[in-house]
């Protein structure tokens, strides 16, 4: 059994989607950022930069005592190699993909948090940084739609890639126009079509 410790963000969402995805008994443990839950001691054990999502196996490949993991990337490289899903065997493959989960982790993650902050949360109104994250939001959006122009996504087949990405775009269509970019669209649709993406969300 997995312990997803876990609140509904695009980050969570991740997580989510894939232990539906690769049919993975999980036990969801909520983790109330808003009251500040993720501070408490016993989940700073778990998630040292007290964010979440965060997992333990209690049953990791081997055997042996649980393994808990933080970061939603490397919680979806765990997973995949866990199950042996969504994630390519094959060096050139493999690293295609992981590619992609790392575009989204150190990219369109970190941006799209930053405009949504700045236009949604910030106590004062700061239109440079308004300008500056979600531009930048448009432009990886452009990345991925121009990618997504001769393949049905991110990585070949269906994988950690579209994963990681899906919920981060979905979050910011909110303010960024998706009918300026066609294939996004399609992939976005075609990837939250998938009956473990809609459990998951």
């Amino acid at each position: 059994m997995i312990d997803l410790y876990y609140w509904p963000t695009p980050n969570g969402w991740k997580v989510s989607m894939m232990l539906e995805e690769c049919g993975l008994p999980y036990n969801l443990v909520p983790v109330n950022i808003g009251t500040g839950e993720q501070f408490k001691p016993d989940f700073l054990k778990i998630s040292p930069n007290n964010r979440m999502p965060a997992i333990v196996d209690h049953d990791p490949a081997g055997g042996g005592a649980p393994i808990s993991v933080f970061e939603s990337g490397a919680i979806l490289q765990y997973l995949a190699e866990k199950s042996g899903k969504f994630l390519p065997k094959d060096l050139r493959g493999k690293y295609e993909t992981l590619q992609w989960v790392n575009w989204q982790m150190g990219g369109l993650g970190p941006m799209a948090g930053q405009a949504n902050h700045f236009l949604n949360y910030a106590p004062e109104d700061l239109p440079y940084a308004k300008k500056r994250y979600t531009d930048e939001v448009h432009r990886l959006f452009g990345v991925m739609n121009t990618r997504l122009a001769t393949r049905k996504f991110l990585a070949g087949a269906y994988s950690i890639a579209d994963i990681a990405c899906w919920s981060w775009v979905l979050s910011a269509s909110r303010y960024t126009r998706l009918a300026d970019f066609p294939h996004l669209a399609a992939w976005k649709d075609r990837v939250g079509a998938r009956k473990a993406v809609q459990r998951g969300f």
